[in-house]
């Protein structure tokens, strides 16, 4: 009796072990290990050859420069002079000039671009929110010849007749100030290309902006507007400190796109490797500097035009370690995170 017991209770035991077994996940396979291992280092080799490929094009301006490095060493970066015919060479006009025309494109798109991914994620009606994200976004298709094409040949000759001589009486009086708006109305010059570079920038700004803005999660807006907050005071005390990180890496998405602008750039900046007085005179950027001279450059001017591109190389990282510094102060200051 006990054992036909014993018999029937061991009976579902085994029927319930074999159903787990069968539930169990299938032992990897070595063919499975082998290629998880390859997926790992692939990645591995993909995320270091992007230093990789820093560190080769830093030896490669290294190298290419080195005429001029022994020869000036630090002083081509405050060397005023640029004459192809005594071969004499030196940085600051082209320094000069990319500083001023990137600083002048971020001064009037920063705003712009805050307004437009504001209207887009704020204020605009759901209808209209797709196709004027579309527009605003194919303004980045556009080839930067059209752009530097459309500025000399429309934008220059009307800003140099109706709205630089009104800046020019408006703003050239002031003090302090106004010494950087007086000279000639020549239409081309460092707030011209700074102009056109602003409208190249928008479009990467803008739409880095309204892609963060559209992550705040809705509670945090709506609580501030059930508090009585106007559309401005949420954008500014609740979704820019929420998105503060996104906003500064599109502001320098847009930076490193004005910084390295070419074709446009020299089309409308003048092409002068002279001292600007004010924003309006003509002057050189270090692209378009080496766009116009590198073709027909050798010996010391190629190894200057190459150095160029170092000082430019080397712009670019400051501005993106000074970002990262900025970006850990103000984490810094809101606290330790939980």
């Amino acid at each position: 009796m006990s054992v036909s017991i014993t018999t029937t209770g061991a009976e579902p035991t085994r029927s319930a072990i074999q159903t787990m077994q069968t539930q169990l996940p299938p032992t990897p396979a070595k063919s499975n290990a082998f290629a998880d291992m390859l997926f790992k280092n692939v990645a591995r080799f993909f995320a270091f050859f992007v230093f990789m490929l820093l560190a080769a094009i830093m030896v490669s301006l290294l190298y290419g420069s080195q005429e001029t490095l022994f020869k000036y060493g630090a002083a081509f970066l405050w060397t005023n002079d640029w004459d192809p015919v005594n071969d004499v060479y030196g940085a600051v006009v082209p320094i000069i000039g990319t500083l001023i025309t990137a600083f002048v494109a971020l001064i009037i798109a920063v705003p712009v671009s805050f307004g437009i991914a504001m209207f887009l994620t704020e204020l605009a009606p759901t209808w209209l929110r797709r196709p004027l994200g579309t527009a605003v976004e194919l303004l980045a298709a556009i080839p930067s010849i059209i752009y530097g094409m459309w500025g000399l040949f429309v934008f220059v000759p009307i800003f140099q007749q109706y709205v630089q001589p009104t800046l020019i009486n408006v703003l050239g009086g002031m003090p302090f100030v106004g010494q950087f708006f007086q000279g000639a109305p020549f239409g081309i010059g460092l707030f011209t290309a700074g102009l056109v570079l602003s409208i190249m920038v928008i479009p990467y700004i803008a739409s880095v902006m309204r892609d963060v803005f559209e992550v705040v999660p809705p509670m945090l807006k709506e609580s501030a507007y059930g508090l009585g907050s106007t559309t401005w005071e949420v954008m500014w005390r609740v979704v820019l400190p929420y998105t503060k990180t996104g906003v500064i890496g599109g502001i320098m998405l847009g930076l490193g796109r004005a910084l390295g602008e070419t074709m446009a750039v020299t089309f409308v900046i003048g092409n002068s490797f002279r001292l600007p007085g004010s924003v309006f005179d003509p002057s050189n950027s270090i692209a378009s500097a080496i766009a116009n001279e590198f073709n027909e450059a050798g010996g010391l001017q190629k190894s200057s035009l190459i150095e160029l591109g170092l000082i430019l190389f080397l712009i670019t990282t400051l501005v993106l370690m000074a970002s990262r510094l900025m970006l850990a102060r103000l984490s810094a200051a809101e606290g330790k995170k939980s």
